[in-house]
């Protein structure tokens, strides 16, 4: 419906009182309330439409996610919550000759933190975190900038190449590089009998740390790669045009501003390298077998519980140290993080 005043054609809804009741006077009361029903009738009928396209969600629909996230979540219940509600379970209890198993609290947990042998351990994998880490993130890092600097020549090649290791499992890595240590049949044992000189015994009491953090980096250094070079993709161009209108070098570019922009992918590979480190297990079980007398069962930590498990029959003991180390990994985690945070910031 339309109102029309003095030849002035308006939309419904949109009077201006002076032209309804006429030049310089003010609208009669009467006008007010049809104007507003106007108003009214031509929101009403234009909001129609609109809300005729509206769909109501239909009954269930919102619990459509569930479904898709039940597969993971009874795997995440069986296959890790239940075993270790299960290992906390054990780890309460003892196994005795007389009386059979019987509950002791905490004592197995008292008796974990006064093991020498773990405590041992424990130290052993942090003096190889605190050596072998730093090499490992090094050349990671080394490597990601070299691809990302466009000057590498075969940079896919490169790429994949410095990746492939970390495609071979742990076990083979340790027996292919186990092989190359061996001091009786290694090539480089082989070697020096047919140059006439003694071969480094790579397998020794010192250099057997050094042996095994060559193997882990080898291994995890592509995988760790790929996450800075990954990081690196991100940073926006306009950093690149600034530093190259100011006249930075390559260096310079890489220094100020790509390695400043990996800070929260470095501090993820180290969270990584914390727990793998510590967890440390595949590669020392292995090599064992070539030089038991300098790894013993308690030369890491999960290499200490795997044997109080399965080799002396101490389930409730192992399930207690266990749990200790995962503490441990926790602690130094956090430590990490904490100092990580409290850094410069820029």
């Amino acid at each position: 419906m339309a109102v029309e005043a003095h030849g002035v054609r308006q939309r419904p809804g949109f009077h201006r009182p002076g032209r309804l009741a006429g030049r310089g006077r003010p609208p009669s009361p009467a006008g007010g309330p049809s104007i507003r029903r106007s108003f009214a009738i031509t929101t009403t009928t234009s909001a129609a439409p609109v809300a005729a396209h509206r769909r109501r969600p239909r009954a269930g629909q919102g619990n459509r996610g569930y479904v898709f996230v039940a597969p993971f979540l009874l795997c995440f219940l069986l296959l890790f919550i239940l075993p270790l509600g299960y290992a906390a379970y054990l780890s309460l209890f003892k196994d005795q000759l007389v009386g059979g198993t019987v509950f002791v609290g905490l004592e197995n947990y008292v008796r974990a933190v006064k093991d020498t042998q773990l405590l041992g351990g424990v130290l052993r994998v942090a003096v190889f975190f605190a050596i072998q880490v730093p090499i490992m993130l090094v050349v990671a890092l080394g490597a990601a900038l070299a691809i990302d600097s466009g000057l590498l020549r075969f940079a896919n090649v490169f790429r994949l190449g410095i990746f492939i290791p970390y495609a071979v499992p742990s076990v083979v890595a340790a027996l292919m590089w186990g092989y190359l240590y061996g001091p009786d049949f290694g090539p480089l044992a082989q070697l020096g009998d047919r140059l006439g000189f003694t071969a480094p015994d790579l397998l020794s009491g010192l250099s057997m740390l050094p042996s095994l953090g060559n193997i882990v980096t080898w291994e995890f250094a592509g995988y760790n790669m790929i996450i800075l070079y990954a990081a690196l993709r991100t940073v926006p161009a306009d950093r690149y045009e600034a530093a190259a209108v100011d006249g930075a070098g390559a260096w310079r570019t890489a220094w100020h501003i790509k390695i400043p922009a990996l800070r929260p992918a470095l501090l993820l590979c180290l969270i990584f390298s914390v727990i793998g480190s510590f967890q440390l297990f595949a590669e020392p079980n292995l090599i064992q077998r070539l030089a038991p007398t300098v790894i013993t069962s308690s030369y890491t930590p999960n290499l200490y519980a795997y044997s109080l498990a399965f080799t002396s029959q101490q389930l409730n003991y192992a399930a207690a140290v266990s749990f200790l180390l995962g503490l441990v990994i926790l602690v130094v985690s956090y430590a990490v993080l904490f100092t990580a945070s409290r850094g410069p910031r820029r």
